[in-house]
C-alpha cells in the first residue's frame, strides 16, 4: 500500500496521510465482499452440533463441573453464566446438580442442540445467541465460566479477544468470579501442536494438519478438516491465539480483576495443585474481580 504525497505533522516530525488513497477504494466492493465473509469459527459451527459432541476435547465434563463446584463452594445459589456454551454439556451437567445457569453461544446449530438436551431431560435451562464480544449483562453473575476455548481466544484479532474479557468483567457482580480455559503459549515453544492434536483425535473428529506458528503473533494457523452434522465435508483456514501466563494476568489487571491464578488444565481433571508447565496444551484461569 503506497501513501500519497501529502504529509501531516505529527509530534514535531511528518507522517504521510493515508486519506486520499481511501477515497479511491470502491465501497460497494468491500461491502459486497465482507457479506461472503464468514470467520472460520462461524463456519465450523454452523451445523455441528451432533458431531461436537463426540469430539475427544468434550469428554471431561462431569470431573470440569466437579471443579466448578468446589471453587464455589457447592452454594446453590451462584448464579452462572456459561459462555460459549456450544451444546450445553457444562450448563446441563450443572443445572442437574441444582445450579441456575444461562448459556450464551453465536452458532444456533450449537444452541438448537443444547435445546434439545435440556428439553430430553426436562431441564429448564435459558440458553441465548450472542456474541461474546457484544453481551446485554451488567453486574448479574456471581461466576462466569468460559471452557474449552468457546470464544476466547478464537478471534481474529487480539483486541477483539480482549473485548470478550471486558464484556465477562461487565456481566460479574462485585467479587465476582471467572474460570476459563486458554491456549498455552508456551507448549508450542517446545511441541508440535499438530501432533498433540491429532493424537488425542478419534475416528470421526475433525483433524488439523498444515499447522505453522507464527512467533511474532502466537497465533497457530492451520487447515481444520470436518464432516458436519449433514454428511458435508469441508476444509477450514484456522488460526487461534496462544497467550502466554503473563499476558493474561496483564489483561486481567487491566479489567480490575483482584486475584488472577493460572494452573495446568488436564481434560475432566481441572486442579489448583496441577502447576502450569510447558506440557500443558491448555491453562485454568481463575480470577476474582
Amino acid at each position: 500500500m503506497r501513501a500519497t504525497s501529502k504529509s501531516v505533522a505529527v509530534g514535531g516530525t511528518t507522517a504521510p496521510t493515508f486519506r486520499r488513497l481511501y477515497f479511491h477504494v470502491p465501497k460497494l466492493n468491500l461491502k459486497r465482499r465482507a457479506t461472503h465473509m464468514k470467520p472460520w469459527y462461524e463456519e465450523l459451527f454452523k451445523n455441528y452440533g451432533m458431531k461436537y459432541d463426540n469430539e475427544s476435547f468434550t469428554q471431561g465434563t462431569r470431573g470440569e463441573c466437579d471443579f466448578i463446584e468446589k471453587e464455589i463452594a457447592h452454594n446453590k445459589k451462584t448464579k452462572i453464566l456459561d459462555i460459549g456454551c456450544g451444546t450445553g454439556r457444562h450448563a446441563i451437567e450443572l443445572t442437574q446438580r441444582g445450579y441456575t445457569v444461562v448459556g450464551i453461544d453465536l452458532s444456533e446449530s450449537q444452541l438448537q442442540r443444547a435445546k434439545a438436551k435440556a428439553a430430553a431431560q426436562n431441564l429448564q435451562i435459558v440458553f441465548q445467541r450472542h456474541d461474546a464480544r457484544n453481551l446485554p449483562f451488567l453486574h448479574e453473575f456471581d461466576l462466569a465460566i468460559m471452557l474449552c476455548e468457546g470464544a476466547f481466544p478464537l478471534m481474529e484479532t487480539d483486541e477483539m479477544n480482549f473485548q470478550i474479557l471486558q464484556n465477562v468483567a461487565q456481566a460479574l457482580k462485585p467479587n465476582g468470579k471467572l474460570i476459563f480455559t486458554t491456549l498455552n503459549g508456551l507448549f508450542p515453544l517446545f511441541h508440535s501442536v499438530k501432533e498433540f492434536l491429532n493424537v488425542e483425535t478419534k475416528v470421526g473428529n475433525a483433524t488439523y494438519g498444515q499447522n505453522t506458528f507464527d512467533l511474532m503473533t502466537f497465533r497457530d494457523h492451520n487447515v481444520t478438516s470436518v464432516e458436519d452434522d449433514t454428511g458435508k465435508k469441508q476444509e477450514l483456514q484456522c488460526n487461534e491465539r496462544y497467550y502466554v501466563p503473563s499476558e493474561i494476568t496483564w489483561l486481567l489487571k487491566t479489567l480490575n480483576f483482584k486475584t488472577i491464578d493460572i494452573f495446568g488444565a488436564k481434560l475432566g481433571a481441572f486442579s489448583r495443585s496441577d502447576k502450569l508447565s510447558t506440557a500443558d496444551f491448555e491453562m485454568l484461569v481463575i480470577a476474582t474481580n
